[in-house]
């Protein structure tokens, strides 16, 4: 599936036609993003997809914008990397011979490829799951969050352009629990500042 051919004025105009502003929670945004009624669904894939579900239906917007902060190996922390592909990392089932991350008897392939790119941004390919990474040594995906993934499944079903920013926090290592708390303070800042140059 190739990714849809939006360039980087593209997405400026898609920002200024009604964009939703999803994090998972409010210390990710700060105040930096107050005037733009960002949506907050909480922590976890069944609270990112139960929240986007029901606000599509009530504002169906012309862009979701995903922001949030992340672990990762791969990326320096303070870094803002955009993910344009993403795997299920806590779906294993693989003793009945399915593939890792492959959801059984599912259309789609195990990486969800979906997403704007935008130029001049590292990119990262997102592990989504149900827990807090501490330990993290898998080269098949260099970006860790736990709400990303469904939220890219239902713009990709709702064919919504989809927009994933990520702010590194931790190194989903050891230190990470320690690490997050204070990470997390600088990343509204940052991810503000992405969103600026892309509507300059």
């Amino acid at each position: 599936m190739l990714l849809p051919a939006y360039n980087n004025t593209d997405i400026k105009q898609l920002l200024a036609q009604n964009p939703l502003y999803v994090f998972a929670l409010e210390s990710e945004a700060s105040q930096e993003f107050a005037d733009v009624n960002p949506l907050f669904v909480g922590i976890g894939k069944l609270n990112a997809l139960y929240h986007l579900v029901k606000a599509i239906d009530k504002q169906r917007p012309g862009i979701v914008v995903n922001l949030g902060s992340a672990g990762s190996l791969t990326h320096k922390c303070g870094d803002v990397v955009c993910c344009t592909e993403f795997v299920q990392r806590d779906m294993d089932v693989t003793a009945l011979g399915f593939k890792k991350y492959e959801t059984p008897f599912a259309v789609h392939d195990p990486v969800l490829i979906n997403g704007l790119k935008i130029d001049g941004m590292p990119q990262g390919i997102c592990g989504t799951g149900d827990s807090f990474v501490v330990d993290h040594n898998t080269t098949d995906y260099s970006v860790i969050d736990m709400e990303a993934y469904p939220l890219a499944w239902v713009c990709m079903q709702e064919q919504i352009p989809f927009l994933c920013l990520k702010y590194i926090s931790d190194c989903a290592d050891g230190a990470a629990a320690e690490d997050w708390p204070q990470m997390v303070k600088h990343a509204a800042a940052a991810l503000k500042a992405a969103i600026v140059s892309l509507q300059m």
